[in-house]
C-alpha cells in the first residue's frame, strides 16, 4: 500500500483548490463525503473540523479514499483541471483520516440510548456504515458476519498492495468504538434465522450480505486441479501469502476477466512469483471495466493483457488443467452495457498452454438473502419496495451489493447511510 501525504504535501495540495461555489466534486460522491467542504477546512488549517466532517459523512472515509475510483467520481469534474490537474481528493481525504488516528482525535460518538435494537446481516462496507450511523442515533446494533473477520470485500478481496489489512482493521475500530457489536462466524441462516432475530427483540434488520459469489465460465470441461475463483485466490493471498505463492510460483497463469478483480488477481499472482500472467479479455483495452490505475499497475508489474480473446473451454490431462481453448473476437454492435459486443471470429480457435486459471468473470449475490425469505430477482439481488432499502417484509431493509449487484464501495456506503436514516425514522415512529 502506497504511503499517504505528509502535512506539507496535504497543505500544498489543498491550496490548489479553487473553492468553487457550486463544487462539482461534492455532487459526484455517492457516499456524500463532501470534498469541497473538508478541503476548505483544511486550507484554513482546521484539521479537526475537516477530519470530523469526513467521518461524520462517511464512517469509512479512510478506505474510501484508497479504493474509490476518484478519477471518475469526485475528481472528474474538478475545475482545477483547467489550470493544471484535478485536486487529489482521495489523498487529502486519507491524510485527514490518518491524521485523526495519529493524534487520537475521535470525532464520532454514540447517541443517547433509545432502548431499540437493530440487527445488521453482513459486515461489508454497507453493513458497517448502517451500523455506525444507527449507533450514533443511540440504537444498540449487532452485526452478524459469517466470516472470521469483518470488512467484506475490503478484508477478503482487495489485496495488500492496494489496501493494507491493518488499515481496514483500524477503520473498523472507529465503528466498534461506537458500541457496535460484531459477531463473526455467526451468520443468520434461513427464514428461521430472520424470524429469530425479531423474536429476540430486534426492531429492524438490515440485510447487507453483498455479492461475493463468483461466476464461473460456462465451459464443458472444468478440471479439479488448476482452476480457481478469483475471490478464493485473493482471500488466500490475504490470509496466507505463502500458500498463495506456492500456488503460482514459476507457473504460467491466466486470469479471465477485465474488471478490477481480474487486475487484482493478476497483479497479486505476478507479485507472488508467477512466471507469466495473462489477462484474457474478450473486448478491447478501452472497454475494460477495470479502473485505469488498476490496468496501469498490471502493465507496470509485467502482466500481459491479451485482448479480443474469448475463452470457451479448458484443456485437461486427467484432473489437471493444461490450457485454455479460446477464440479471437471482433467488436460488433453495442449491448446493454453500452460497450460493443464481442463476436467470435470463425476459424480463430487457439490454445493457451497454462498451469493455472483464475476466473474473474463477475460476481453475484449468494443464496443467503433468498433463503431468509427476502424477495429476490432472477439474478439473486434483493428487491426493494421503498426508500431507504425497505423490502416487502415489515422491518427488513436491504442495500449494497446484495441489492445492486457488484458495484462501487462508495455506493454501498451510500445505501448504508440511507437505510440507517430510514430505520431510525421508523423506530422513531415515522414512515
Amino acid at each position: 500500500m502506497e504511503q499517504g501525504f505528509t502535512m506539507d504535501q496535504a497543505v500544498a495540495e489543498a491550496a490548489r483548490c479553487l473553492l468553487c461555489h457550486d463544487a462539482p466534486c461534492s455532487k459526484d460522491c455517492p457516499a456524500g463525503t463532501d470534498p469541497a467542504t473538508f478541503i476548505r477546512k483544511l486550507r484554513l488549517r482546521n484539521l479537526k473540523g475537516a477530519a470530523a466532517l469526513i467521518k461524520e459523512n462517511n464512517v469509512l472515509g479512510g478506505v474510501s479514499s484508497v479504493v474509490c475510483p476518484t478519477c471518475s467520481l469526485c475528481q472528474a469534474g474538478c475545475t482545477a483541471e483547467g489550470l493544471d490537474r484535478p485536486i487529489r481528493i482521495g489523498q487529502l481525504q486519507r491524510f485527514l483520516v490518518e491524521w485523526a488516528w495519529k493524534t487520537g482525535f475521535q470525532p464520532l460518538c454514540a447517541g443517547e440510548p433509545t432502548g431499540k435494537k437493530v440487527a445488521v446481516i453482513g459486515a461489508g462496507p454497507s453493513g458497517l456504515t448502517c451500523a455506525a450511523d444507527l449507533a450514533r442515533a443511540g440504537h444498540a446494533v449487532t452485526i452478524f458476519e459469517e466470516k472470521a473477520e469483518p470488512g467484506g470485500m475490503l478484508r477478503y478481496a482487495i489485496p495488500e498492495h492496494r489496501l493494507s489489512l491493518e488499515f481496514v482493521r483500524r477503520e473498523i475500530r472507529d465503528i466498534t468504538d461506537l458500541g457496535v457489536e460484531i459477531r463473526c462466524g455467526d451468520g443468520v441462516g434461513g427464514r428461521e434465522g430472520l424470524d429469530a432475530l425479531f423474536a429476540r427483540g430486534y426492531s429492524a434488520v438490515y440485510v447487507a450480505t453483498g455479492a461475493g459469489q463468483g461466476i464461473a465460465l460456462d465451459a464443458p470441461t472444468r478440471p479439479a486441479d488448476g482452476l480457481l475463483d478469483a475471490l478464493d485466490f485473493l482471500g488466500i493471498a490475504r490470509d496466507d501469502p505463502e500458500a498463495a505463492a506456492a500456488m503460482v510460483n514459476e507457473k504460467q497463469v491466466a486470469v479471465i476477466g477485465g474488471g478490477d478483480t481480474a487486475m487484482d488477481a493478476a497483479v497479486s499472482a505476478k507479485l507472488l512469483g508467477a512466471a507469466d500472467v495473462y489477462v484474457l479479455y474478450r473486448r478491447s483495452f478501452t472497454q475494460m471495466p477495470a479502473e485505469a490505475r488498476e490496468r496501469d499497475q498490471a502493465l507496470a508489474v509485467g502482466v500481459h493483457i491479451v485482448l479480443l480473446t474469448q475463452p470457451v473451454d479448458y484443456l485437461a490431462d486427467g484432473d489437471r488443467l493444461t490450457g485454455v481453448n479460446a477464440v479471437r473476437t471482433r467488436l460488433g454492435e453495442a449491448d446493454q452495457s453500452g460497450r460493443r459486443r464481442p463476436v467470435p471470429v470463425p476459424g480463430s480457435e487457439h490454445v493457451f498452454e497454462v498451469d493455472l486459471v483464475i476466473e474473474a468473470i463477475g460476481m453475484k449475490p449468494g443464496p443467503s438473502a433468498s433463503a431468509m425469505g427476502v424477495a429476490t430477482d432472477d439474478s439473486g439481488c434483493v428487491v426493494n419496495t421503498g426508500p431507504g432499502g425497505m423490502t416487502a417484509r415489515d422491518g427488513v431493509f436491504a442495500g449494497g451489493d446484495a441489492v445492486r449487484g457488484p458495484s462501487l464501495v462508495a455506493k454501498a456506503i451510500g445505501d448504508g447511510k440511507a437505510a440507517a436514516a430510514a430505520i431510525a425514522a421508523q423506530l422513531a415512529g415515522g414512515k
